[in-house]
């Protein structure tokens, strides 16, 4: 049975969700985990690595979130600040240069906004990971695994194809915050999700979101190693397919791919 909006918001905000560290001994093999920006630190809230999909090697890069409240504070509430975009795009330009893909697994509420993550040019950060993965000459495959919120989430978003969980939801902001702006309400969270259109069923239909992967009824937590096994497959089926188009030519099609969103006639 399909959860309603307000089962689908406690859902993602719940501890019990699965997250990426549940995941990444379930899809890929040999995980190897890589720290630091080169400029200023590591951030807990981005974890990326190389290991294998398979028998083909790939870069995993991820948003973090947790399963308790100590773990939480550890990784600011799953608010990356900029260090951690910059340690993605790291990740994904030595990516680049290895000829391996970049998997990018999204599920965050957005970026951290406080005073330290702006004097270190948190907009920048997110602005230049939003241009520099249009540009990378390798696949890039983002998957949103529970909240896809803002900037934030965006800047793991610039993929060749994306796919959403089945009680996912990605937006341009988060329901509270719209709620807050245009209401002054952030209480009216679950209308403003309404509104705004941001399942996966809504983007699929737009052509946001190239694909749905289920989740066992009740969502992922109810059978974890099942949601991993229907993202892994997909995950493997599409970086097979990508892995054969012409390296070059992905850019210009990864640019089309986002000219064509919101795109409509009358």
């Amino acid at each position: 049975m399909a959860l309603n909006m307000q089962q689908k918001l406690d859902l993602l905000k719940g501890l019990t969700r699965p997250t990426i560290r549940d995941y990444i001994p379930l899809i890929f093999k040999d995980f190897t985990e890589f720290h630091g920006d080169r400029y200023f630190s590591d951030d807990p809230a981005v974890l990326g690595g190389i290991c294998l999909l398979g028998d083909i090697p790939v870069t995993v890069i991820s948003q973090v979130r947790a399963n308790d409240i100590q773990e939480l504070q550890k990784i600011n509430f799953s608010m990356p600040h900029p260090e951690g975009y910059r340690k993605a795009l790291r990740l994904a330009k030595q990516a680049e240069k290895f000829g391996r893909p970049v998997i990018c697994f999204i599920d965050t509420p957005g970026a951290y906004c406080g005073v330290g993550a702006e004097e270190r040019g948190q907009g920048e950060a997110i602005a230049r990971n939003l241009h520099e993965f249009m540009m990378l000459k390798t696949p890039v495959i983002s998957v949103v695994l529970g909240e896809g919120g803002s900037g934030g989430a965006l800047a793991l978003g610039v993929c060749d194809e994306l796919a959403m969980l089945e009680n996912a939801l990605y937006s341009v902001i988060s329901p509270k915050g719209f709620a807050s702006i245009l209401w002054k309400d952030g209480s009216r969270e679950r209308e403003a999700a309404e509104l705004m259109k941001i399942t996966a069923e809504d983007l699929n239909r737009f052509g946001v979101c190239d694909k749905i992967i289920a989740e066992p009824e009740g969502g992922a937590s109810k059978d974890v190693n099942l949601t991993a096994k229907n993202i892994g497959g997909w995950l493997t089926e599409t970086v097979s397919r990508l892995l054969k188009e012409n390296r070059e030519a992905l850019p210009e099609r990864r640019y089309k791919k986002f000219r064509k969103i919101g795109v409509f006639t009358e």
